[in-house]
């Protein structure tokens, strides 16, 4: 293929990008836009491999090991469940942070040229075997987009890392935090620009190599410090961090197409963070610093008891009830009872009943996994309802059913000023006329936090795995 082949083809792929990313704010347009992203990732793989930067040998090395990476690719998506998206999309992230931080290194080792004139400047001067080395100041630019993209991957790598044995319960959800952690990030950091200081001006390439072990180190204690209530807006930080550091290999590649592809990818991160931030209120550094993910908050005074119900009892509750909203969380999906739920909702709807989900933006343990969820059940969309749609309506409610949601309808976010989640936006299930709480134990949510919702008057718990409960509901409401 020409080069000018080849920049279409990546304008095509850009493009194609781009609409899958606005598809996926809408769920019927979801589909649709994963074939765009599918479709627009094809092109860039295939502009890539026959342009004209790669050719010869090395396109029978990178073929054998694209289809490995897609054999693995299949088997991965095939065996993983979608309670384990959460860490899944944690591991992948680790090794886009990978492949920038040995990209980086590689770059420093084979030294600051390119390609022929692809990628050369009318500054540039041709050296021996057609390459084009850079300018002075062209050499500078290089290195820094050398230790950028190396720093920023390195605490991507081990973030996600990280992330994943959180999301999997091979590392405690609770926070790690040492004495003064963040003036020993604060240290971290400034020897991190330090040493690149040094590297900007000839010391040699072990700069660069302490500086990633730096951000190696740097990268798992800033999320070992997070607690497990803050890991949904972990893993999209991590997702903005896998995308800055593609943008960075692009522009170190000379690559306009990763350039574009992670700039989209690090700007969709970071404001998905925000609004998930916002969701919790608190802000994006609050999280960053630890906060009421701390597996260890202050335990509330609450009067009363938590009062049992039995599977009959619900079952006639939903049969005499008009309206019923269910409240889905990540207890839902440890349970694998979306299929259940889906089926028991098709029947309270043939009777005649209006039945809603509402979704807190924070349920589960990564951005709309309530919604994926939800999707693959066939749960019609108009039905799946965002917390701030659906909040006013509870106390038209007959029944809330809570499905292992905890955090995300504790009421002390709105009573208690001294809890550690006070402000949290929060729906506010109380407020209907009857509470059922599908919950396999009397223990905390994740972040640690009692919630006085399951001691109130109208709230009654329903003990057990949430599937077999839900299972046993059908078996009385045909």
């Amino acid at each position: 293929m020409s080069s000018g082949l080849v920049t279409a083809s990546y304008i095509a792929a850009s493009v194609l990008f781009i609409l899958a990313l606005g598809g996926l704010s809408n769920q019927e347009k979801a589909k649709r836009a994963i074939w765009f992203g599918i479709v627009g990732m094809a092109i860039a793989i295939f502009a890539t491999i026959f342009g004209p930067e790669v050719g010869g040998a090395a396109i029978w090395i990178l073929v054998p090991l694209l289809a490995a990476g897609a054999v693995a690719g299949i088997i991965v998506a095939r065996r993983v469940h979608m309670t384990e998206m959460p860490q899944l999309v944690a591991a992948l992230h680790s090794f886009v942070g990978l492949a920038a931080v040995l990209i980086g290194i590689n770059s420093d080792i084979t030294g600051p040229h390119f390609g022929p004139l692809a990628h050369g400047t009318a500054l540039s001067e041709s050296a021996p075997g057609g390459e084009v080395l850079l300018s002075a100041a062209e050499i500078i630019i290089h290195e820094v987009e050398v230790f950028l993209g190396v720093f920023i991957g390195a605490i991507t790598f081990t973030g996600s890392v990280v992330a994943y044995g959180k999301l999997a319960g091979q590392i405690s959800g609770k926070p790690l935090t040492l004495p003064g952690r963040n003036i020993l990030n604060a240290l971290m950091v400034l020897l991190s620009i330090g040493l690149m200081v040094m590297y900007l001006g000839g010391s040699g390439s072990w700069t660069l190599y302490v500086m990633t072990l730096i951000a190696l180190v740097l990268g798992a204690h800033l999320v070992i410090a997070i607690g497990g209530a803050d890991m949904p807006v972990v893993v999209s930080m991590l997702n903005s961090y896998s995308g800055w550091a593609a943008a960075a290999t692009g522009f170190l590649l000379g690559n306009d197409l990763l350039i574009v592809t992670g700039a989209l990818v690090g700007a969709s991160g970071a404001i998905l963070s925000y609004i998930m931030c916002r969701a919790m209120n608190r802000s994006f550094i609050s999280v960053i610093l630890g906060g009421f993910g701390t597996g260890g908050g202050e335990t509330l005074d609450v009067d009363g008891e938590m009062v049992a119900t039995d599977v009959p009892t619900v079952a006639a509750q939903l049969e005499n009830a008009k309206s019923v909203i269910i409240v889905p969380g990540y207890g839902m999906a440890v349970a694998q009872a979306q299929s259940s739920v889906s089926e028991l909702t098709h029947r309270l709807r043939a009777k005649g009943k209006r039945v809603r989900f509402a979704i807190h933006p924070v349920a589960g343990r990564l951005p709309g996994h309530m919604n994926v969820l939800l999707a693959e059940v066939k749960v019609p969309y108009d039905i799946v309802q965002e917390m701030d749609d659906i909040n006013e309506d509870f106390p038209k409610t007959d029944v809330t059913i809570v499905i292992g949601s905890n955090d995300i309808v504790n009421p002390a976010a709105q009573e208690d000023p001294s809890s550690p989640i006070a402000g949290m936006p929060v729906l506010e299930v109380w407020k209907a006329d009857s509470v059922i709480v599908c919950k396999r134990g009397q223990g905390t949510g994740y972040s640690g936090i009692e919630n006085p919702l399951f001691y109130r008057e109208n709230t009654r718990m329903l003990y057990g795995d949430a599937k077999a409960s839900v299972d046993q509901i059908l078996g009385l409401v045909m």
